[in-house]
């Protein structure tokens, strides 16, 4: 809110950043508003103007043996992988969250890392490491590649959810007779869910979304949407890759709508503990 008692030095900064706010979300959303309006033009090129409004490309898209194989793989992969992820990234957040042992930070530093490194090399070494084992071209190598990439979004939004955690709750359990097992299922796992399940969608988009690694281990009977629309755009330029690009803008807009609806009960039950 802009103060009365601001000088004009002040003033000049208030607008000028919020203008930069403004030109770099413009910038972040504007391949977004161009592709979106392409995927219902009538005429069978990406360009402006438009020559008509048709739904021929979503009918092209659904009709199409090999999108349709292509999003069949990703609905195969993608859940697959993030069930993998959200299971070791669980485990694995409870255990640097509450262990304390030498090594701690390198143990967290690894666990990360495939955020960091670039995915051309994971691709690459992926590669590598299946090709010998005759995995080179299944989806075993690529559910489980997926799986590491997602394993860090689960451990940083658990054990996030984790710093706010009455660790009480699990010692009356305790001296309830409740076994690690039962404590866990019934007071840790509930209370924790909305971290789980936040780090569990971002695993799911990240591998829903991956190509990198898809051109390095999938063939083409493992080959998902985006590795699909990669080849589109190589081979044959068609509006049909629009429609496919818009409908994952569509679901990606759900999943930021479910994160959001998450975080805020994360913040409700984290004040209900307070």
């Amino acid at each position: 809110m802009l103060s009365p008692y601001m000088s004009p030095v002040e003033r000049v900064w208030f607008y000028s950043l919020r203008i930069l706010c403004g030109l770099i979300l413009l910038f972040l959303i504007l391949p977004v508003l161009v592709i979106i309006p392409l995927s219902f033009n009538s005429g069978s090129f990406l360009v402006y103007p438009l020559q008509g409004f048709s739904l021929h490309w979503y009918q092209d898209f659904f009709a199409s043996a090999e999108w349709m194989r292509a999003l069949r793989n990703s609905i195969i992969v993608a859940p697959a992988a993030t069930v993998l992820a959200m299971v070791f990234g669980t485990l694995a957040a409870i255990g640097l969250t509450r262990g304390d042992f030498p090594g701690k930070p390198l143990v967290m530093a690894l666990v990360i890392s495939p955020m960091v490194v670039p995915v051309v090399i994971i691709g690459v070494a992926s590669y590598l490491f299946f090709a010998p084992l005759g995995l080179g071209n299944s989806f075993f190598s690529l559910i489980v590649v997926h799986a590491v990439l997602g394993v860090p979004f689960v451990i940083i939004t658990v054990s996030a959810t984790l710093q706010g955690f009455n660790h009480n709750l699990v010692r009356a359990a305790a001296s309830l007779g409740a076994s690690p097992l039962t404590a866990f299922r019934r007071v840790t796992l509930p209370l924790i869910a909305p971290g789980v399940i936040s780090g569990a969608l971002f695993a799911f988009a990240t591998s829903f979304d991956e190509v990198v690694v898809t051109l390095f281990l999938a063939g083409p009977e493992q080959a998902t949407l985006p590795r699909q629309m990669f080849s589109g755009i190589r081979e044959n330029l068609s509006p049909t890759i629009a429609a496919a690009a818009t409908l994952l803008i569509v679901f990606s807009v759900i999943l930021l709508l479910t994160l959001e609806w998450l975080r805020g009960r994360s913040e409700k039950l984290r004040t209900t503990q307070v």
